[in-house]
């Protein structure tokens, strides 16, 4: 199954400049992805990070991660979205975070993760990214099922 930026849109809450899946080149609902982050020297982090050197921040890498793991935890075979709006997905867990190699403006950050565990209030994840078939980062990742507070 493959996911357009408009169907990413329709299941993820984030926005611009927090969005970080471009295109999901393929997924297994409730067990893994693979997804695409384009890289662009317009990213509103590159102005301070680092202004000589621009480089993409690991916790943003990690968070690419985090969204793309969102996006098949909720997807059923029929691809839909989560029917209940109300439900938020935080992440709130990392391990094993290594950064291996910078990200830089121009690179495709191809994003992998893989269900380790789904449970109906807590999910735990691995995930690594990769630029040109090098491995950049990788993570153990947790991210929490929670109700949106009014």
């Amino acid at each position: 199954m493959q996911l357009d930026i408009k169907s990413i849109l329709d299941r993820l809450p984030h926005r611009y400049p927090m969005l970080l899946i471009d295109r999901v080149i393929d997924m297994v609902p409730g067990k893994s992805i693979k997804a695409l982050k384009n890289v662009s020297i317009n990213e509103p982090f590159f102005t301070g990070h680092f202004p000589h050197h621009p480089v993409m921040p690991g916790v943003l890498i990690l968070e690419a991660m985090a969204q793309a793991a969102a996006i098949f935890s909720f997807a059923d075979e029929t691809g839909l979205k989560p029917k209940d709006e109300e439900i938020l997905y935080y992440f709130v867990g990392i391990d094993g975070a290594r950064f291996r190699k910078p990200v830089l403006p121009g690179d495709q950050l191809h994003i992998e993760v893989v269900a380790e565990r789904l449970g109906r209030t807590i999910c735990k994840y691995q995930g690594h990214a990769f630029v040109d078939g090098q491995e950049v980062a990788e993570a153990k990742l947790m991210c929490a099922i929670r109700p949106m507070e009014k």
